[in-house]
């Protein structure tokens, strides 16, 4: 019955969370969005102390139930390793004890909070347990998602039906999405083949959390008198963290799935108060020795994770011009800016890129399809602004709506309308008004703040052409403009970002 229960509750949270990545309409987040706000790094960075200590709270009581039930990374492991173990009967029983490489986990938490804290997120984010999945449903999900709704809104078209419409297609960073194809190799070959090993020697929130999951007041207990040494339970344990022949569970790495629990046919394990702590099996000299004998095991799962890392900062690709199939987003070129742009609610630079989780979930539900994640070394997959595609309506709040780790604050639509991200800037060598001596003032008739006016391009000359100048205090660097500006292949206009944002 517990297993049940805490299948259904992991499926709940799975589902959720990975809809927040699909749903392009928005619809899902007003209610689901919590669920992406109760994910522990994220909760950390936006500075949410009540999640974290009811996180806490709930692992010093029932163990390491968020791993099981509420991260997504940890559900999408544990429905990876039941298909292998489904595909053969003798891979039902496939697990071992091995004991805990602790100097692995405690070394990958090291380097993990000094990235966080001396600026690395870039690097530090790749094995956060959220945002790994969030580029995995981002990246590889979604887009399956959304050619199942263009083909039922082709099929609904031809039937007269309204009922779905296509939505784009392309790939918004090649660096993103080579690392979340990287990132869902390794850690699936590692779910496919040794379980939980991801989660207990890589994760650093499965490392922060197993260090208090060991004074929890509930966890699996064996009856050493109803035990019959049959091994089914270690066998079974995909965290591979029960050690039979001494009869004791590390609960530092138990992420109480309650499998032991269901193989036992005999009532040896139980989930109750604990009558004994492991911390004497870490001293003991078996398991030092078990220790050097995996240690081979150990510097693999690090080199691994070190790779997933060089990859991190080491792609410098462009972004691919993609929709579709192969054509191009536009003919429009990407304007080289010396100050990226982030949105509104974001305060500044440093804040965004401080909290920013990388996960994509902004990036995901902007309809606008101005949000992309960053090339830079610096910012890597980071979203910051870009306006080929589109540009930032004043209307829509929804990255500030959404973002779980606080580095988009909320904000209300006049407040966003106040918030200057960035400000445009001219480039008349650009303008088709001196390229091709035609009328033009795009820029001007679609500003919705009233930014840009026209001015005589030869004041002297009642009847010369008119070309645009920007009044700098009142543009918001929305990027209609830019957007919307016909020179090619450079636009005649463009938006530079602000370090900090400030309401005019």
């Amino acid at each position: 019955m517990l297993k049940k229960i805490r299948t259904i509750l992991a499926a709940v949270f799975f589902v959720g969370v990975t809809l927040l990545f699909l749903d392009f309409t928005g619809t899902l987040h007003a209610w689901l969005g919590w669920m992406a706000k109760i994910q522990f790094l994220p909760a950390v960075l936006a500075a949410n102390f009540i999640v974290v200590a009811v996180l806490l709270l709930l692992t010093l009581i029932f163990g390491r139930v968020y791993c099981s039930v509420i991260c997504p990374l940890g559900v999408m492991q544990d429905i990876i390793s039941w298909f292998h173990g489904k595909t053969k009967k003798k891979n039902r029983f496939r697990f071992s004890y091995s004991p805990a490489k602790n100097w692995l986990r405690f070394a990958v938490l090291v380097l993990f909070c000094v990235g966080l804290v001396f600026g690395a997120h870039s690097l530090a984010v790749i094995i956060a347990p959220y945002s790994a999945y969030g580029r995995i449903a981002a990246n590889l999900f979604a887009p399956l998602y959304q050619w199942g709704n263009n083909l039922l809104a082709w099929i609904a078209e031809r039937t007269d039906s309204y009922a779905f419409y296509s939505v784009d297609v392309w790939i918004k960073s090649v660096s993103t999405f080579v690392i979340a194809i990287l990132t869902f190799v390794v850690i699936g070959f590692l779910s496919w083949k040794h379980g939980r090993t991801w989660c207990n020697t890589i994760c650093p929130v499965g490392t922060v959390l197993g260090f208090f999951s060991r004074f929890s007041l509930l966890a699996p207990v064996i009856d050493t008198d109803k035990c019959r040494n049959c091994g089914l339970c270690g066998k079974q344990c995909k965290a591979s963290c029960i050690d039979t022949k001494e009869h004791q569970i590390d609960y530092s790495r138990c992420v109480v799935c309650m499998d032991c629990i269901d193989t036992c046919k005999d009532g040896a394990i139980h989930y109750g108060l604990r009558k004994r702590s492991f911390a004497k099996a870490q001293d003991d000299k078996k398991s030092a020795q078990d220790d050097k004998k995996n240690a081979d095991k150990g510097r693999r799962a690090f080199l691994i994770s070190t790779a997933i890392a060089g990859t991190a900062a080491t792609v410098k690709a462009q972004e691919m011009k993609v929709d579709g199939g192969l054509t191009a987003i536009s003919n429009a070129e990407k304007p080289e800016r010396q100050t990226p742009i982030v949105p509104a609610g974001a305060l500044s630079l440093k804040n965004f890129a401080d909290h920013c989780t990388s996960c994509q979930l902004c990036v995901s539900v902007c309809p606008n399809q101005v949000l992309r994640p960053s090339t830079s070394l610096l910012t890597l997959m980071q979203p910051e602004m870009s306006y080929e595609r589109g540009y930032c309506r004043p209307e829509c709040t929804r990255c500030s709506d959404i973002c779980p780790a606080g580095a988009i604050r909320p904000i209300s639509v006049e407040e966003k309308s106040s918030i200057q991200i960035g400000h445009a800037v001219v480039n008349l060598d650009n303008c088709v008004v001196n390229t091709d001596g035609v009328k033009c003032g795009n820029c001007a008739r679609h500003c919705p703040v009233g930014a840009i006016r026209m001015v005589r391009k030869n004041p002297d000359d009642p009847k010369s052409l008119m070309i645009p100048t920007v009044n700098e205090e009142r543009c918001i660097g929305c990027g209609a403009c830019e957007n919307l500006c016909p020179a090619r292949p450079f636009t005649a206009i463009h938006v530079e970002g602000h370090e900090v944002h400030k309401m005019i």
